[in-house]
């Protein structure tokens, strides 16, 4: 079956964390940090190798007869919940002297077996490698979901893939867990199979909030809808998009506000709404302060929509450069305005509110 359920695995290596990282920052494992080959967080994009590291299978995966502590999901966004998952195989595999491995998958299930129904994706694959890179874990293995995999049984998946590849001997999974042909592969099934195959099955609870628990559809409902500091505190980081820098019209340029025009991939990417934001700019060189307007641009008629990010205090081309973009907080939708200067006027007012936003 090697040819109709391909896998691609990262390993990955330890780095000393002294401290937990704040909500502005990547989350890591206290005590571990890990890196896939090539992948650097603080400048994303094509300048990294997004295969770097990659194994050809799962069965690259040395066996080494302590067995695997392992966790199965899809794992989009990788928030509080999901690293709570994370931590404790890590934990895990550490008291057995194991490791620690993610079995997720490429493309998002649901765009196999509903497209209808496939929501779109708080991380792309590249990013969600770029975000595991600080996870701790041995290894992380995507699987190429096909319609021939969505058709595998619970039984069959566990069998083939986390015993017989991976060697699994721990099968760590959050509280909504379910996988195989009609997510009928629940907690009470992982538990018969772990007692016919010879693992164990535990189950960590869910991180919960004032309202409910995180999940990936909650942090997507907030970002659709604008509130991307809610989004940040079920992610435990800031929501970001990535993109490479393009020509534009050269227009914040002759109001005084020049900006680096991103061309972000929007066809999986979930995308806020238009609106004005305070963000921070992640490029090669450094971090930098900025305001972003994502949308139409309906001041200057005949305008196509953009995303353009005006940094602050910064002085240079960025023209090719792949830029990440954390956003911070919404300042405010999209507005016709009756002349330029008044549009210019309002300039002023978002980025002086940016930077005492982002001054905090």
């Amino acid at each position: 079956m090697e040819s109709s359920t391909p896998e691609r695995s990262s390993p990955v290596t330890d780095r000393h964390e002294e401290h937990p990282p704040s909500l502005g920052q990547r989350p890591s494992i206290p005590g571990r940090r890990a890196s896939i080959p090539g992948q650097r967080a603080a400048s994303p994009g094509p300048e990294t190798s997004s295969e770097a590291g990659i194994l050809p299978s799962a069965a690259g995966i040395p066996r080494d007869g302590r067995g695997a502590v392992v966790t199965v999901g899809t794992f989009d966004g990788v928030h509080r919940g999901h690293w709570e998952v994370l931590q404790e195989i890590r934990r895990r595999a550490d008291t057995r002297g194991g490791r620690a491995i993610l079995v997720t998958f490429d493309p998002h299930p649901l765009a196999v077996v509903n497209p209808a129904m496939a929501p779109a994706l708080l991380t792309t694959p590249d990013e969600k490698k770029e975000i595991l890179a600080e996870s701790g874990l041995d290894y992380v293995v995507f699987i190429r979901f096909t319609p021939e995999l969505s058709r595998w049984t619970p039984e069959r998946f566990v069998e083939r893939i986390l015993v017989e590849r991976i060697g699994v001997a721990e099968l760590v999974v959050g509280y909504d867990h379910g996988f195989g042909r009609g997510r009928t592969g629940d907690v009470k099934t992982l538990r018969q199979l772990g007692r016919q195959l010879g693992f164990d099955v535990d189950v960590v609870p869910p991180v919960a909030v004032e309202d409910g628990a995180i999940s990936s559809t909650r942090v997507r409902r907030a970002v659709s809808e604008g509130r991307v500091r809610e989004a940040a505190q079920g992610l435990g980081r800031p929501y970001s998009l990535q993109g490479r820098v393009v020509r534009g019209e050269g227009r914040g340029r002759g109001l005084g506000f020049p900006t680096a025009n991103l061309r972000v991939e929007t066809r999986e990417k979930l995308l806020p709404p238009a609106g004005v934001y305070a963000v921070r700019a992640v490029l090669r060189r450094g971090t930098f302060a900025a305001a972003m307007h994502l949308g139409p641009r309906p001041t200057f008629k005949g305008a196509s929509p953009s995303v353009e990010v005006h940094l602050l205090d910064f002085q240079g081309d960025l023209y090719g450069e792949t830029v990440r973009v954390d956003l911070m907080e919404h300042l405010r939708d999209v507005t016709p305005f009756e002349s330029v200067g008044a549009l210019v006027a309002q300039l002023h007012r978002d980025v002086d509110r940016a930077r005492e936003i982002l001054a905090d």
